[in-house]
C-alpha cells in the first residue's frame, strides 16, 4: 500500500523528513543515495523544495510490496513557444541504491550503475483546472519497478512494454510503453554508482505495433515531431485520440515502412510465454532436457547462459549492431559485467585471451525434431522475427515469463551460435537455438501470413513443416499457466 503526502521540510527542532525532500542542512543524517537524486530534483525545481509525494507504507526491505520508496510528483510550466505543455513530472526512488547497506541492493562499488542503474520518470498532460497531479502513474510505475525487481531484466531507452489496458484505467487508446531519456534530468553520480533517468511515453496499439517491427527510437523520433502526441519532452496525453499515423497518414509509409525495409527491426527478443518439445525422443527419457519442465523440478539455465541471453536483449537494442550472440563468459569486474565491443572474432568459440568456455558447452545437443509452443501474442511476433531480423542477418529470442527457458532463432550470417546449418536444431540445457536459412524463412512466411491478423484464427492453431521435421503451435494463455508450464 502506498499514501500520499506532503514532504514538508522539518523545522529547526525537527528530524529530518522521511522521504526524498530533506534539505541540504541534513545531508549528514540522509541517505547518499537518496539525497543525491534529490539534488537534481532541486536544480531542476528550485521553486518546489515540498513536492507532493506518494509513499510506500511499508517499505520494500520490510516486507512491503512497493519497490520504490518514493515517487516525487512536481508541476512543470513547460514551454508554451515550443510547444511543450503544462505538465505533471513524475520521479521514482528505488531502482537506484538509495542506502548503500545492502538492504535492497548490492553495493558493487562507485564506478558502475547503482541498484539497477537507472529512476523511472513520466511526464503526463496537466488538464484544465486540475490543481494536484493524479497518483495513477506512482502505481504505474510501482508495477514496472516490480517487473524489474522480480525479473532482474533492466530498461533501456527505446524499450517497449506491452501494457494491454489503458495506463489509468479509462478508456483511452493510450494503452502501452516506450521508454526514453528524460529530456531534462541529468544522469547523477552518488556514493554507489550513477543513475540515469528513463521517462515512460505512453502509446496507442498501433505505435507499439511499429515499435516492435522497426525500432523503439524511430517511433519516438516520430512521436516528437507530432506535438499533439508527445511532442519535444514526450509529454503523454491520455486523451489523445489518434494515432500519429491517423494524424500525419504519410508517417506510416514514407518513415516506418521504408525504416522496416531498410534497418529491420532492432527488437532482438521479448519476454514471452513460449514453450518447446524435444520430438527426437520419448518425453519418459530422464535425460531429456527439452522443455521447460518436465518433472516436479525444472531444469534451470545457467547464470552463464542467463548472462549471455540478457546481453543478447541488450545489444539488440543498439542500432545497427553486429550479428553476434555476445559470448556466454562476460567478464565481471567489482561484481559488475564488463561488456567487450562486438567484434567479429567474438563467438562462444573465440580464442580470445579473456575467452573462457564453460563445460557446459561440451553437452549441447543436437536434436532432430522440434515442437516450438506460443500464446497467440507470442504468436503474432514471429512474422516480425523471420522478416525483421532473420532475413537482415539477425537473431531474436524469446525468453519464457512462466518458466526457465529461451528460444533463440538464429540466421546463417550470426557468429557465436551453437546451432548449424548441418544441425540446425541445438539445446543447451533449456535453451533451444534454431538456425533457420533464408529459403526457408520465406516459405514460413508465406506459410505464416495469417499470424499477421491473428483475431481472423482459432485457437489452437498449428503449422508443420514435415521435412524440416519443425512444428509450431499457437495456444491459448491457460495452457502456459499450467503447472507444467
Amino acid at each position: 500500500m502506498a499514501e500520499l503526502r506532503p514532504s514538508v521540510a522539518p523545522g529547526p527542532a525537527a528530524p529530518p523528513a522521511s522521504g526524498p525532500s530533506a534539505p541540504p542542512a541534513f545531508a549528514s543524517l540522509f541517505p547518499p543515495g537518496l539525497h543525491a537524486i534529490y539534488g537534481e530534483c532541486r536544480r531542476l525545481y528550485p521553486d518546489q523544495p515540498n513536492p507532493l509525494q506518494v509513499t510506500a507504507i511499508v517499505k520494500y526491505w520490510l516486507g512491503g510490496p512497493d519497490p520504490l520508496d518514493y515517487v516525487s510528483m512536481y508541476r512543470n510550466m513547460g514551454s508554451p513557444s515550443a510547444n511543450i505543455p503544462e505538465h505533471w513530472h513524475y520521479i521514482s526512488f528505488g531502482l537506484s541504491d538509495l542506502y548503500g547497506d545492502n538492504r535492497v541492493h548490492e553495493f558493487t562499488g562507485t564506478d558502475g550503475p547503482s541498484g539497477f542503474g537507472f529512476e523511472l520518470t513520466f511526464r503526463l498532460k496537466r488538464e484544465t483546472g486540475e490543481s494536484a497531479p493524479p497518483t495513477w502513474p506512482a502505481e504505474l510505475m510501482q508495477g514496472l519497478a516490480r517487473y524489474v525487481f522480480q525479473s532482474e531484466n533492466t530498461f533501456c531507452s527505446g524499450d517497449h512494454v506491452s501494457w494491454h489496458s489503458p495506463l489509468d484505467n479509462s478508456e483511452s487508446r493510450i494503452q502501452h510503453m516506450l521508454l526514453t531519456e528524460d529530456p531534462q534530468m541529468q544522469p547523477v553520480r552518488t556514493p554507489f554508482g550513477v543513475v540515469t533517468f528513463l521517462q515512460i511515453v505512453g502509446v496507442c496499439t498501433e505505435e507499439l505495433h511499429s515499435a516492435q517491427q522497426w525500432n523503439g527510437q524511430g517511433i519516438l523520433e516520430l512521436l516528437r515531431t507530432v506535438p499533439i502526441a508527445g511532442g519535444p519532452w514526450l509529454i503523454t496525453d491520455m486523451r489523445r485520440g489518434e494515432t500519429i499515423f491517423e494524424i500525419d497518414p504519410h508517417l506510416q509509409q514514407e518513415r516506418v515502412d521504408k525504416g522496416i525495409e531498410t534497418d529491420g527491426s532492432n527488437l532482438s527478443g521479448v519476454s514471452a510465454k513460449c514453450a518447446w518439445d524435444d520430438l527426437s525422443r520419448p518425453p519418459e527419457d530422464e535425460e531429456d532436457s527439452r522443455s521447460i519442465c518436465l518433472g516436479t523440478q525444472p531444469r534451470r539455465l545457467s547464470g552463464k547462459d542467463t548472462e549471455q541471453i540478457r546481453e543478447t536483449l541488450r545489444r539488440g537494442l543498439e542500432i545497427n549492431s553486429k550479428p553476434v550472440l555476445p559470448p556466454i563468459n562476460s567478464q565481471r569486474q567489482n561484481g559488475l559485467t564488463h561488456d567487450r565491443a562486438p567484434s567479429r572474432k567474438d563467438s562462444l568459440g573465440s580464442d580470445s585471451s579473456t575467452a573462457i568456455i564453460p563445460h557446459e558447452l561440451i553437452r549441447t545437443r543436437q536434436l532432430e525434431s522440434v515442437h516450438l509452443k506460443f500464446n497467440q501474442e507470442s504468436g503474432a511476433l514471429i512474422p516480425l522475427c523471420l522478416r525483421g531480423r532473420l532475413l537482415h542477418g539477425r537473431h531474436f529470442t524469446y525468453k519464457s515469463i512462466t518458466g526457465d527457458m529461451a528460444i533463440t532463432f538464429v540466421s546463417t550470417g550470426v557468429e557465436g551460435a551453437f546451432a548449424t546449418e548441418e544441425h540446425p536444431y541445438a539445446a543447451h540445457g533449456p535453451w533451444l537455438q534454431i538456425l533457420l536459412t533464408e529459403e526457408f524463412v520465406e516459405k514460413m512466411l508465406e506459410d505464416l501470413e495469417d499470424l499477421t491478423s491473428p483475431e481472423e484464427f482459432k485457437l489452437p492453431k498449428e503449422y508443420s513443416w514435415p521435412e524440416k521435421k519443425l512444428k509450431v503451435s499457437i495456444l491459448p494463455d491457460v495452457v502456459f499457466d499450467s503447472p507444467l508450464h
